[in-house]
């Protein structure tokens, strides 16, 4: 791998900024909770209406049988209407939910199952002696060490997106360069690598606003697009990383442009659902549970900013974070 990178500042003692912001996280009953008024406002209010109005002709003057009755009827007829397209709206949601969760356990179980084989391979191989020289020995440690630390990544993201999900993340926003940020990112990137033929450039100025961030957080949204631009990127792989202060320094916005197949307009928002990955070969041959853009989302949400993708078939990706600058607050 070859890195070029422009000098950026190391970050010196940062001021405070707000922090323990708990982000807008989406509450699993919140969807519950709006449909049961969906059903209030659109089945309760007219009917009680509509039987109030009935309960007035019957009482006061004299009753138009005929208009009564068809004024029952299509309530009746909207309350059967409603009633079948909420419910099949019901069905769809929790079928779709059902098949997605269960793509999704067998995903894990997929991405957790192979280094573990891997582990217990290298472990028997050294249980075993079959590692005779030296070199054998340190390859498989090595090995292990590499296997270990991507098991141990594919937990930390999935406890990760747990906290997500619960509302439970709480992000600890501190002034800090954001340059220095991008760059930890790509080193923890280098050692993903598993074949090694990826080139990373950097243009990362010297001048840039200090962002509010919670940078363990931060790292780990920039290291999921980094792995999202090798998974899909071209052969070779070559993999453009920039930041750059925008709209008169009152923010940043940190870009990674791949050079691989590109993403149909269609399903530009489709990428940052959760366990959504396209359904194409190319997809289906990546390990991947469908959570790192999603995760990615998620943090930028909680650090104010946005996230987007600009990508055409054939011509490659560009994500792209901006978070407002602490320079002009």
């Amino acid at each position: 791998m070859s890195v070029e990178l422009t000098p950026v500042e190391r970050p010196s003692n940062a001021a405070v900024a707000p922090r323990a912001r708990r982000p807008g996280a989406r509450d699993p009953a919140a969807a519950y909770r709006r449909i049961a008024w969906l059903l209030i406002a659109l089945v309760l209010v007219p009917s009680g209406l509509l039987i109030a109005i009935g309960t007035i002709l019957l009482v006061r003057g004299t009753p138009d049988w005929n208009l009564i009755l068809g004024l029952l009827v299509l309530l009746f007829c909207g309350l059967l209407a409603t009633g079948t397209t909420l419910v099949w709206v019901f069905i769809a949601k929790e079928t779709g939910l059902s098949q997605l969760q269960t793509d999704f356990v067998s995903k894990v179980s997929h991405e957790l199952k192979t280094p573990l084989t891997s582990i217990r391979l290298f472990v028997e191989t050294l249980k075993l002696k079959r590692a005779q020289s030296p070199e054998q020995v340190d390859e498989c440690l090595d090995l292990l060490a590499r296997e270990t630390d991507r098991l141990s990544q594919r937990i930390d993201q999935l406890l990760e997106w747990g906290r997500m999900e619960g509302g439970r993340r709480v992000y600890d926003l501190r002034a800090e360069d954001i340059g220095a940020v991008v760059r930890e990112a790509v080193d923890h990137f280098a050692p993903l690598q598993l074949q090694g033929d990826a080139t990373v450039n950097m243009q990362v100025p010297d001048d840039l606003p200090r962002v509010a961030m919670d940078r363990p957080a931060l790292v780990m949204a920039i290291l999921n697009l980094l792995s999202n631009a090798y998974k899909y990127g071209g052969s070779p792989r070559v993999i453009d990383v920039e930041v750059e202060a925008v709209d008169d320094r009152k923010a940043v916005e940190i870009r990674v442009r791949d050079n691989g197949d590109g993403i149909p307009r269609h399903e530009h928002k489709r990428i940052f659902q959760k366990f959504y990955r396209r359904d194409d070969r190319l997809s289906r041959k990546q390990e991947g549970s469908g959570l790192g853009l999603s995760i990615v989302a998620h943090v930028v949400r909680g650090h104010r900013g946005d996230v987007r993708v600009e990508s055409e078939p054939g011509h490659g990706a560009t994500f792209s974070i901006e978070l407002p600058s602490v320079e002009n607050s």
